[in-house]
């Protein structure tokens, strides 16, 4: 899809014209792949303000260049980036842009220590930016990693028992999403039960599960290179009251989110629509990571929505919206969805991506 690429190109060259830099030396392996379609460990791309783009990579990626970028003229070096810096002085390229939050002081170095014309400057978070708003390509991408992870969760849930522990159930999980079509995990699956579910980025760990555990399941499958994320909380046996109160009140938090979450936005603004419900309840100090994050070539990526956050949504937005409460010593609820920020449509019609049939994110599922 050589159009879609060099249309995403074109809107870095618009931010290149209007700043003072002649190219950008683009280093960051997730925004080459953005900006030229190659899933490469060894690559960079030089956009110029004017005039074609050139992708360096070395020859273990001829062929896939020359198969998936036949738009761009290609480099080929082991070197990417020096070879690029060496490009843009063979061609009068002096004011170069970097992206200085990814590359190191010694690479930034190497590139201009013996090449004393060069102007280097640094890009910023530019293509991240431009990354947040997705096309219909991205959206589809997401929404099939997304549908996988469903369709895994579903199958793997009535197989959960007493006696089966964490690490089991995340190897299951991972199996299963695989087996139905993903590349890979999208991150480590997080299993968490009972007290441990008190931790939320708990390591899936040799306890075994007993009746009366909540359970939390923290998952996503990759397909396409991008990337789905889904939680959902269950509990083996019959649920005890506080259980069914904390879930309840985590679900109530998660819709207050979602119905917020809408063009123009502001991010903090959304995080304050789900935590003032766990605040009011009492539960404030038990929540305590932001409401969300962006998600597409990266698991976290921008925006992400938490207290004090800047920015605002915008259309065609993918986010998370989890919301948690971890009590320590008893276990904890975390309710996460993928969902689309769409314009002009009320929350039920919004771009729910992940949506499993065992467990709605509504309802506490009882095993």
């Amino acid at each position: 899809m050589p159009e879609i690429h060099e249309a995403r190109r074109e809107r870095l060259r618009a931010v290149l014209a209007a700043g003072d830099a002649d190219a950008a030396l683009i280093t960051s392996l997730v925004n080459v792949r953005y900006l030229t379609g190659l899933a490469s460990s060894n690559a960079a791309l030089l956009v110029p303000a004017d005039g074609q783009p050139v992708l360096a990579t070395d020859s273990r990626y001829a062929l896939t260049a020359q198969r998936d970028c036949p738009d761009l003229e290609l480099l080929m070096r082991r070197a990417v980036e020096t070879a690029l810096a060496d490009l843009a002085s063979e061609r009068g390229l002096r004011r170069l842009a970097f992206e200085a939050h990814e590359m190191t002081v010694e690479r930034c170095d190497a590139l201009t220590s013996a090449r004393g014309e060069l102007e280097p400057r640094p890009l910023g978070r530019v293509v991240e930016d431009l990354r947040m708003v997705k096309d219909a390509a991205e959206i589809a991408l997401l929404a099939r990693a997304c549908a996988i992870t469903g369709t895994a969760f579903d199958e793997v849930a009535p197989q959960i028992a007493a006696g089966m522990t964490e690490r089991e159930l995340a190897v299951l999980i991972d199996r299963t999403m695989i087996e139905a079509g993903a590349e890979k995990p999208a991150f480590d699956t997080i299993v968490a039960s009972g007290p441990n579910g008190a931790i939320p980025h708990h390591t899936p760990s040799g306890r075994a599960f007993a009746r009366g555990d909540m359970i939390t399941v923290d998952c996503g499958a990759r397909y396409g290179g991008y990337h789905a994320d889904m939680t959902r909380t269950v509990v083996l046996g019959p649920p005890a009251a506080w259980q069914r109160d904390l879930y309840a009140l985590v679900a109530t938090a998660q819709r207050a989110g979602m119905g917020a979450a809408e063009p123009g936005a502001a991010v903090a603004e959304v995080d304050a629509a789900a935590r003032g419900v766990i605040v009011e309840a009492g539960h404030g100090e038990h929540f305590s990571h932001g409401l969300g994050h962006g998600v597409g070539l990266e698991i976290h990526e921008a925006p992400m929505l938490g207290h004090g956050r800047p920015g605002r949504l915008a259309d065609r937005v993918p986010i998370t919206v989890e919301p948690g409460i971890y009590l320590p010593g008893r276990g904890g609820v975390r309710i996460e969805d993928t969902l689309v920020v769409r314009a002009g449509t009320s929350v039920a019609a919004r771009d729910l991506l992940t949506t499993t049939t065992t467990a709605t994110g509504r309802e506490l599922l009882v095993l």
